[in-house]
């Protein structure tokens, strides 16, 4: 696995861009990811629709890399750690973080995150129900209103990009999406779609493939 990095300066603070999808603050030593979304694959089987659970596992193995790599002192998640109910995949989930006793978690809840406070709880997950505010940073799943005054950290949008090279080809790749006052985090997860309606003349993307992280060129 291949960690390409990006140093950006945000509100006069450094952060590592990845092209594994998520971001380290080294001042913080915190490890920023969104949109894991676990429970999605048992969430399909249970409904029919055979999706290995191998996509999981994948991602797991791949935060297994990046926590070994940048050993962070916290993992903050903006939103969306699972998917839907308690499942299978949230047993594996609870396994499998029994091997990072020295690592705190918080959680900042998302639109999917309906699991019950015991759950967290026996998982040593420290929620936030809306927000986190930690100096220069705002950090919630989805910015409904922006505010002038502050920069906000989120998920949720999934965010893409479709370059357009000679002729007819095109490509969409996953992609960190910075505004004025906002950056939006790649979902951490690869089973998830990409929305490439976000981006405007106004905003920056960082996009990235397997091996690489770079500006992308989009208008």
């Amino acid at each position: 696995m291949t960690i390409a990095t990006e140093h950006i300066i945000l509100q006069g603070e450094e952060l590592i861009l990845t092209n594994q999808r998520v971001v380290f603050w080294s001042k913080t030593k915190t490890l920023i990811l969104s949109d894991l979304h676990i429970g999605k694959t048992a969430h399909f089987r249970k409904s029919g629709i055979p999706i290995s659970s191998e996509v999981l596992h994948k991602d797991l193995k791949r935060l297994k890399v990046l926590i070994s790599h940048f050993q962070p002192k916290t993992l903050l998640i903006v939103g969306d750690l699972f998917h839907a109910e308690f499942n299978e995949d949230v047993k594996t989930f609870q396994k499998w973080m029994q091997q990072f006793n020295g690592v705190s978690i918080t959680l900042i809840k998302g639109n999917h995150d309906k699991n019950s406070f015991e759950l967290y709880e026996t998982l040593n997950i420290d929620i936030k129900p809306n927000y986190l505010e930690i100096a220069p940073f705002t950090f919630t799943h989805d910015v409904k209103v922006v505010s002038q005054n502050e920069f906000y950290v989120s998920g949720h949008k999934h965010p893409g990009v479709l370059l357009k090279g000679k002729g007819r080809q095109r490509i969409k790749l996953p992609c960190f999406q910075i505004t004025e006052h906002q950056l939006i985090l790649p979902a951490f997860s690869v089973f998830t779609g990409l929305n490439t309606k976000t981006t405007t003349k106004n905003s920056k993307c960082i996009a990235f493939t397997e091996d690489s992280i770079f500006m992308a060129n989009v208008f």
